[in-house]
């Protein structure tokens, strides 16, 4: 369905009381209290325990599987393999979830080849966890073990574009202009290769499904996921369901960051065991088997770029080689920001894949855009030293009016400008001196950086149902989930604003198949997506009980049209004439009705598509200060500007800029996952040696949000989960370098490479 309505056609229902209003999130005292119940942690009668046995070896195959000395362990019921797991599963080997990329799925136990280390290779399941762990470690496995080729730079060479295009994700556009020859004949030229180290996911809940087996043979089915009607499709598929006989719930979820989009294979599992021992069945994964699966991939890339010496861009080329599985071609937008940022006549943006001896890599916060603008805004800072330029200036004098990779449409919105000089103002930029090296703080040396951001504003197709009860109670919901974003919270300020209630009257619903269906939480589309539809939902409502209230009799509205309607104080009034009102409550006990509901859809405007891209902008400003004997990098400071339309609730939406720099300081001073090549495995999978930010590593963190109009939805927002994160590395980077003149382009930043 093609939504073209404009924010104006729904204000007129009611007032903006709590959009717009900073408000503490409504599930927090379920989060704090421990309340909130996760995928792992829903009760069961006679439920069975699963502990996953892992392979051994990168590559091979499994020659036997010895389970005797587990089955002998009392308390085990099953250990299955690939010898004898049932035959429901798989009946459509290619089978693909909601998300996945172009390929043949992985599927657990299916036959004797392992794919990448830590493979799942077994279940053993018991009446108990700690029986199910012990067993598991008595099960003995031989391999004929091959050598694994996980080795990217090695590997680079064997590049090769994907023959079929991941659906959403734009490939790069053919180039336009001679970006070689213009290149060559550039006053100024910066060349040079950038990478950012694998990195995974790392939530606080670790993933799990607990299956529960009911009496009339269905299952409910509880999923650490990103989007429940993704892991009921996946289940109905693979296991020859249909989907009433699977409900999938995910009320809270304790971190996603991308790792749930897609279900992981302990939900497969889970399943698998419930169907054979006729019972209901957990697994749980540990944080050691949660390096088995998705990740976002290592990318080597080059650019190049030349320019006058005023600083006018006159050639930009960026290439991009990064791995994927041997199964599935992982596609991500890496190198089309830089054609999207800076205005170029000669452009060549190029990239392609390696298949490496790993799991399929995945969509991790702002995937593509976190390396792919890392690189781009490391080299214009390298430009901007090279002329002896501010780098604002530099952003300033290429700044992109349309989107050259779209063809040259405009954007529907861009305040970037406003953004730099906001941020600039507040961060002190003016009294920055530009030499490297000439800030100091005592032994510590002091720099400053700047960097733009961006991520692609996306609406997706979505449902939503709302029901108002003679109490004056209403119900909103659809199955999306709350990855932590704010989502219970910021649809409870939508449906309170478009009915004129308070927030305590209403409740919010999420993370439920037999709710309507909304897309998987991701993207930067939640907001746009489930939040339209949920004001659709509402004002349908809302015209429902219109007409209920014209039709009472003595009616305070007899004559009144709709569009004269304003929904307040839980009462239904007439523009100019506050006089003439009547309680929603008065009219369905009135009207004797015992709901007032609606389902509503909502999608993308494919007229303002036509015509318009759409994206997020920020302008990041980071101080650090650099310990110059032990080469220790503290970000001490960082003020980042967002563009990004309509701000419906100002605290969770700094919460999630928040978070997102915090995961930028990671990617750019800590997170790497180490792969020995020799064992295609990742050697530091756990929390002690994969290092993540904490407490002591953030200081001051300062966001501001620059005033934005945006027509792309009916609700004028843009999407923040993704946008905190991208240009943070690359500010970082360029901070790092005013302050100690050396240049790092392999992130993260380590003390070896500064020393």
């Amino acid at each position: 369905m093609t939504d073209t309505a404009s924010p104006q056609t729904f204000s007129s229902t009611g007032r903006d009381t709590f959009v717009g209003t900073p408000l503490s999130r409504i599930d927090g005292p379920a989060k704090v209290t421990g309340l909130a119940k996760y995928a792992g942690e829903f009760a069961a009668p006679d439920l069975a325990y699963g502990c996953v046995v892992s392979s051994a070896i990168a590559k091979g195959r499994i020659v036997a599987i010895d389970a005797a000395k587990a089955e002998a362990v009392p308390g085990v019921l099953k250990v299955l393999t690939h010898e004898n797991r049932p035959r429901t599963a798989w009946r459509d080997k290619n089978f693909q979830d909601a998300v996945a990329p172009p390929g043949s799925p992985f599927r657990a136990l299916y036959d004797d080849l392992i794919a990448f280390s830590g493979q799942p290779v077994a279940l053993v399941v018991a009446e108990d966890f700690e029986t199910a762990r012990h067993a598991a470690s008595l099960v003995h496995v031989t391999y004929a073990a091959q050598e694994p080729e996980t080795d990217l730079e090695a590997m680079r060479g064997q590049a090769y574009d994907p023959p079929t295009k991941r659906e959403g994700i734009k490939p790069p556009p053919k180039p336009w202009g001679d970006a070689d020859a213009a290149f060559g004949s550039a006053p100024v030229r910066v060349r040079e290769g950038y990478s950012l180290a694998i990195e995974h996911h790392n939530p606080m809940e670790p993933h799990a499904s607990t299956v529960v087996v009911e009496a009339d043979g269905t299952y409910t089915v509880y999923d650490k996921v990103q989007g429940v009607s993704n892991s009921q499709q996946y289940l109905a598929g693979v296991f020859g369901l249909k989907p009433d006989q699977v409900r999938v719930l995910n009320p809270y979820l304790g971190g996603g960051f991308g790792s749930g989009l897609r279900p992981q294979y302990q939900l497969f599992l889970a399943m698998l065991a419930a169907q054979e021992l006729k019972r209901s069945v957990r697994v749980t994964l540990t944080r050691d088997q949660m390096w088995s699966f998705t990740y976002r991939p290592e990318a080597l890339q080059t650019i190049a770029l030349g320019a006058e010496r005023d600083g006018r861009l006159v050639s930009l080329q960026h290439d991009a080689v990064h791995g994927t599985s041997h199964y599935e071609d992982y596609q991500e937008v890496v190198v089309n920001w830089s054609g999207v940022l800076y205005k170029c006549d000669n452009v060549a943006l190029t990239y392609g894949l390696v298949k490496v001896d790993t799991p399929t890599p995945g969509d991790m916060r702002a995937p593509g855009a976190v390396s792919g603008v890392f690189a781009i805004e490391t080299a214009m800072d390298e430009l901007a030293h090279a002329i002896g330029m501010d780098p604002i200036a530099l952003r300033l004098k290429n700044y992109a009016e349309s989107d050259a990779t779209a063809g040259g449409k405009p954007f529907g919105s861009k305040e970037l400008k406003s953004c730099f000089a906001q941020g600039a103002e507040r961060f002190g930029w003016a009294k920055r001196k530009p030499e490297p090296r000439s800030m100091r703080d005592g032994r510590e040396l002091v720099g400053w950086g700047v960097a733009t951001g961006v991520w692609e504003s996306m609406m997706m197709q979505s449902s939503a149902i709302a029901t108002l009860t003679p109490d004056g109670r209403l119900t909103v919901g659809n199955s999306t989930g709350d990855i932590g974003t704010g989502t219970y919270t910021i649809l409870t300020q939508i449906a309170a604003d478009t009915l004129g209630l308070p927030m305590d009257a209403v409740t919010t619903k999420l993370g439920d198949t037999r709710l309507p269906e909304a897309p998987v939480a991701g993207g930067s589309w939640t907001a746009a997506s489930s939040g339209t539809a949920v004001m659709k939902a509402c004002r349908n409502v809302g015209e429902q009980v219109f007409k209920l209230a014209r039709g009472l009799e003595n009616s305070p509205l007899a004559n009144v049209d709709f569009d004269r309607a304003v929904f307040a104080d839980g009462r239904i009034s007439v523009t100019g004439d506050p006089g003439r009102s009547v309680a929603l409550v008065e009219v369905l006990q009135a009207a004797g009705v015992d709901k007032v509901e609606a389902v509503e859809q909502a999608g993308p405007d494919k007229d303002f598509n036509q015509k318009f891209e759409a994206y997020t902008h920020s302008a990041i400003f980071v101080e650090v200060k650099v310990d110059e004997e032990l080469g220790q990098v503290r970000v001490t400071r960082v003020v980042s500007a967002i563009a990004a339309g309509k701000v419906l609730n100002p605290k969770t939406a700094r919460s999630q800029i928040l978070g997102g720099v915090v995961m930028g300081i990671g990617s750019a001073l800590e997170e790497e996952s180490m792969l020995d090549h020799r064992l295609g495995r990742f050697m530091n999978h756990n929390l002690g040696e994969y290092h993540v930010p904490v407490n002591a590593d953030i200081h001051d963190i300062d966001v501001i949000f620059v005033d934005e109009e945006d027509k792309a939805n009916p609700l004028g927002v843009k999407g923040l989960g993704e946008i905190g994160i991208v240009g943070t590395a690359a500010a970082i980077t360029n901070a790092v370098f005013h302050a100690t003149g050396k240049r790092v382009r392999d992130l993260p930043i380590t003390v070896d490479k500064l020393l």
